[in-house]
């Protein structure tokens, strides 16, 4: 005879009996643990965050592998990124619950909020490395977790800054696929169009554009959408001459800037305006102007930082918030751009190179021709003009050139010099030209192509235009600092 002989029945009810402490333990350590938890849900709740840490931090000591300790350290982690605003600080919850907690389904969420926080604090391309890599953890291991959506979302931007744009458009599109009605997947649709313009696909551009705003209707990315698709079908489908509509904006008085010499928009349709007869910058919104930023004396260029103050270029270097100049590699700075890495993109029109100087003060040169103008491009480049060279190149982030214009290409005759350059977040680029057979506007679109051209006698206007900026509706406005004025062409 074979098999296990079975347990006398005054042994079975022995071994129950002392098992039975051990079940009762493992029920009061999870009784336990919820109640802690629940505690400091409570104090946090009740704003008492000093009474939250400290019993959610009971709970970690008392029971660090129950699934209350996962929650509570999400609960921390969150507490530092949107309460106090210091990412940085709840980098150590998160780690510590991906490696205590990793069969959980809230590791995904800390991972996705880890990546998020690696790739806010990238100051290069190459620095997304890490952040890409716990996304496509969250992919990998997470098959059917609501966080999988928004890792492709996050890989989607991540090739986008690396200029990736197969993997940014695929990424963005299987984000939507997996979760349309997330917070999100606007957000998703309104980038993968981007990049489908950014590649040359116009129609699938608008098609996604419209597409988002038949099912996104509400949301802030449909009214995103629809001037975008304005704007686009203007310039590229439609043929109307230029124009100037005079005084801008309509109904402020004449001469209400004071010698306007530089031009740059700003989010939501806001523009800055450097007076050099003031020494400062205005901010017009809504058709009301406000001074903003310091004094700063004889600015030759500006960009808008993501607080909203204006920095600017001096023949003494680079000024930010603090006022204080730090030097450039020339003094004879003709353009800069702020790049969505922090980085400032420096023109000189003496020295063969453009200067990038990154968010530690750190810089490098790129060799190039002298500048004369520089605008942002929207794949993290900038549009060069070069007087010297007597062309404009479209360059990608990593200022290489990706479309090379002749002055004078597709134009009724040739122009000589750059007197300034302009963009908008679409690609379109305007120049103010000057000089030979052709003194007035340019528009080219993304490829270099000319959109519209007109010469200041076409236009029925005079006067020293010197910086040129796109309005939210896709106007052109032109600063005269001879005439203290503004002029909008439509």
């Amino acid at each position: 005879m074979t098999g296990l002989l079975p347990i006398p029945r005054r042994h079975a009810i022995a071994l129950a009996l002392v098992s039975l402490p051990a079940c009762v333990l493992l029920a009061q350590d999870a009784d336990i643990s919820e109640k802690l938890y629940q505690s400091g849900e409570r104090a946090f709740h009740a704003h008492s965050y000093p009474e939250a840490f400290e019993t959610w931090n009971q709970l970690l000591q008392a029971a660090p592998r129950s699934s209350f300790a996962a929650q509570a350290l999400i609960r921390m982690a969150r507490y530092h990124i949107e309460v106090e605003k210091k990412p940085d600080s709840a980098l150590p919850f998160l780690e510590r619950l991906k490696t205590e907690h990793i069969k959980s389904p809230i590791a995904a969420e800390a991972m996705l909020l880890r990546g998020e926080i690696l790739a806010q604090r990238a100051k290069k391309p190459t620095d997304m490395k890490e952040a890409i890599a716990e996304f496509n953890r969250v992919v990998d291991l997470y098959t059917d977790n609501p966080a999988v959506a928004g890792a492709h979302y996050q890989l989607g931007l991540a090739f986008q800054g690396q200029s990736n744009w197969g993997r940014a458009l695929q990424s963005f599109l299987e984000a939507y696929r997996l979760d349309p009605l997330s917070t999100f997947a606007p957000k998703a649709l309104l980038q993968a169009a981007e990049v489908l313009d950014i590649r040359g696909d116009l129609q699938g551009c608008l098609r996604l554009l419209e597409r988002l705003r038949e099912r996104s209707p509400n949301t802030p990315e449909a009214k995103d959408a629809a001037w975008r698709i304005a704007v686009r079908v203007k310039w590229r489908m439609q043929k109307t001459p230029l124009k100037s509509e005079g005084l801008w904006p309509a109904g402020k008085a004449a001469k209400w800037v004071n010698t306007p010499t530089l031009l740059t928009p700003g989010p939501d349709g806001d523009l800055y305006i450097y007076e050099d007869g003031l020494d400062r910058a205005s901010v017009l919104h809504k058709n009301q102007s406000a001074p903003v930023g310091g004094l700063v004396k004889g600015a030759k260029a500006m960009m808008v930082a993501p607080n909203g103050l204006p920095w600017f270029l001096t023949k003494q270097g680079l000024v930010k918030e603090d006022g204080v100049p730090a030097a450039l590699a020339g003094n004879a700075p003709t353009g800069g751009v702020l790049d969505h890495w922090g980085t400032v993109w420096v023109g000189d029109k003496k020295i063969p190179a453009l200067t990038l100087i990154d968010l530690d003060g750190q810089s490098k040169a790129l060799p190039s021709p002298t500048t004369n103008a520089l605008a942002p491009l929207p794949n993290g480049g900038v549009a060069q003009a070069s007087d010297a060279n007597r062309d404009v190149k479209f360059l990608d982030a990593n200022g290489q050139p990706q479309v090379w214009i002749p002055y004078g290409k597709g134009l009724s005759g040739v122009f000589r010099y750059v007197l300034a350059l302009g963009s908008d977040a679409l690609g379109h680029v305007a120049a103010i030209v000057d000089g030979g057979e052709f003194e007035g506007v340019v528009l080219w679109g993304p490829d270099g192509s000319v959109l519209r051209q007109a010469t200041w006698r076409q236009l029925g206007i005079s006067g020293k235009f010197v910086a040129i900026a796109f309005d939210r509706s896709g106007g052109l406005i032109l600063a005269d600092r001879s005439n203290d004025l503004l002029l909008r062409l439509n």
